[in-house]
């Protein structure tokens, strides 16, 4: 019943900041306090549902540490996609035609605050974090990158591929930046700062939402499997490549420090039970 009563407070969280999201997305100020303000209720949200269904300390989410984590995962998320965009660029694939909107970045800022958070909370912090603790490392991640995945099929301009990507990509990367943290800043900051990067920054299509212009007024052009096409860049090869490689490097990390959890029943149990919870 834990799972439930998790996935039900943060969905919860979830709605209600989109519902005010949408009620103030013609003003750039108040949709950003909105987004930031969301985000912060999840994590509250988050402390006291799961600290009341399983009378422990949440540590995923302890306050210390948990600034410099959020950092260094945003400028880290921040840097991967913007190596995606240069190599687009170099491509031709990537034009910057002048300044876009401010104003309209600011916004995206708080939107993409809001997402980042509560997906996190919602897919790393209770899905794969209560299924690992039934089935290990391994299987967990594949069944909650394959549902990630699935779950981006119904935005408005989804693609089968772009699906493909998600799963790898933020099933993949940001899984395998829990896994090696165990922890929920890091990937919370991979997440957003690449969601930040795609939308307020370089004005792409973030997963086929049809996201609004941000910062730099640009467009761009070539194949799909370059570009993701109306999937936006999450779906260019390149993101999926430059994630894998990330997420490899996190699970290296988190095999050194002992954080995989086997399949195997018994020896679960035992590894588990070594794990900050």
């Amino acid at each position: 019943m834990r799972l439930v009563w998790q996935l039900i407070a943060i969905v919860a969280v979830s709605f209600l900041g989109g519902q005010g999201l949408v009620a103030v997305q013609d003003s750039p100020w108040l949709t950003l306090a909105v987004g930031l303000a969301t985000a912060v209720v999840g994590v509250v949200v988050y402390r006291w549902v799961v600290r009341l269904t399983e009378r422990r300390p949440v540590v995923e989410v302890a306050l210390k540490g948990g600034a410099p984590a959020l950092a260094w995962g945003t400028l880290l998320g921040l840097g991967l996609f913007g190596l995606v965009i240069i190599n687009l660029a170099f491509l031709g694939s990537y034009t910057v035609h002048g300044l876009g909107s401010p104003l309209g970045a600011l916004g995206l800022v708080g939107f993409m605050a809001a997402a980042a958070v509560t997906e996190e909370l919602m897919w790393r912090g209770v899905l794969f974090r209560i299924v690992e603790g039934w089935t290990g490392t391994w299987i967990a991640l594949t069944i909650t990158g394959l549902l990630f995945g699935l779950a981006h099929l119904l935005n408005a301009n989804a693609t089968l591929w772009g699906a493909v990507a998600i799963a790898i990509e933020a099933g993949g990367m940001l899984t395998a930046a829990y896994v090696a943290t165990r922890k929920l800043w890091v990937p919370i900051g991979l997440h957003l700062g690449w969601n930040i990067a795609g939308s307020a920054i370089f004005s792409t299509e973030v997963s086929g939402n049809d996201t609004p212009q941000g910062l730099l007024d640009a467009t761009t052009q070539g194949h799909v499997l370059v570009t993701g096409g109306t999937f936006g860049p999450e779906g260019s090869l390149y993101s999926v490549v430059f994630c894998a490689i990330t997420a490899a490097i996190f699970l290296v990390i988190a095999h050194r420090r002992g954080h995989i959890v086997p399949a195997r029943r018994a020896a679960r149990a035992e590894v588990a039970a070594r794990l900050p919870r």
